[in-house]
C-alpha cells in the first residue's frame, strides 16, 4: 500500500520501526507538504476578503502553485521509498561480486534524486510563504511563519539524505556536483525561511525579537 494512504498514526509507527522506509526522506517530504498546506490556509483565508482586494490575483496564483507543491511533496514520500529500493538490494550483493560496485554506484545516484526534489519543492514553498507573510491575512500570519519553519526543517532534513548517499559514491565529480546543488538550496532558502519566521514573530510580538534566528 502507498505510504501516503496510511493513517498518520500508521505512518509515524512505520517511521519508528526498524524498516528502512519510510525514513528521513519520507518524513522530510511530509513536513514540506504540511508547510505548503499552511501556505494554502493563509491564501484561502485571504482570498475573497475586501480588505485584501489588491492581492486577490496574487492569492489565486499562490494557491494554485501551493496545491501543486503539496501534491508533489506527498508523492515524493512514496518516490523516496521507491528510490531506496535499488540501494537496499545493492547492499545485499556479496562484496566479492564484480558487478557490485557498478550496481551500488547507480543505486546511490537513484537514491539521491527524491531528496533533491524534496529540497527544490520546499525551496519554492518557502518563496510562496515569504510572499504570504507579507500579503496574506494578518489573522493567519502565524501560519505563514509555521509553514516556513516546517519547510526549512524539511529542506535541511532532506539534504542529509543527499549527503549520506554522495558520501559513498566513487564518482567524486558527480558527488560534488550533487552536493553543490544541495548546498546552494540550503544557502539561499534557509536564510529566507529565517527572514519569514523573524518577520512573523516581529509582527506578533510588536518588537524586534525574532529579527535574527
Amino acid at each position: 500500500m502507498s505510504l501516503i494512504d496510511t493513517k498518520i498514526t500508521g505512518f509515524v509507527d512505520a517511521l519508528a520501526s526498524g524498516e528502512p522506509v519510510p525514513g528521513g526522506g519520507g518524513a522530510s517530504a511530509l513536513a514540506g507538504a504540511v508547510g505548503a498546506a499552511l501556505g494554502s490556509m493563509v491564501g484561502n483565508l485571504t482570498l475573497g476578503k475586501k480588505k485584501y482586494a489588491d492581492v486577490q490575483d496574487d492569492m489565486a496564483r499562490i494557491l494554485a502553485r501551493a496545491l501543486e507543491l503539496r501534491a508533489e511533496l506527498l508523492s515524493l514520500i512514496d518516490r523516496d521509498a521507491a528510490g531506496f529500493e535499488p540501494l537496499a538490494r545493492a547492499y545485499g550483493i556479496p562484496k566479492d561480486d564484480p558487478s557490485r560496485a557498478e550496481i551500488m554506484e547507480a543505486a546511490l545516484r537513484t537514491a539521491c534524486v527524491p531528496p533533491l526534489e524534496i529540497m527544490r519543492a520546499c525551496a519554492e514553498a518557502i518563496m510562496l510563504l515569504d510572499e504570504l507573510s507579507q500579503k496574506g491575512s494578518a489573522l493567519a500570519v502565524s501560519d505563514a511563519g509555521a509553514g516556513a519553519a516546517l519547510c526549512k526543517a524539511a529542506l535541511m532534513a532532506a539534504s542529509l539524505n543527499v549527503y549520506i548517499n554522495t558520501k559513498s559514491m566513487t564518482d567524486r565529480l558527480y558527488a560534488a556536483d550533487t552536493e553543490a546543488a544541495s548546498d546552494a538550496l540550503l544557502e539561499e532558502y534557509c536564510p529566507l525561511a529565517d527572514t519569514v519566521y523573524g518577520r512573523v514573530v516581529n509582527s506578533l510580538r510588536g518588537d524586534m525579537k525574532g529579527k535574527t534566528v
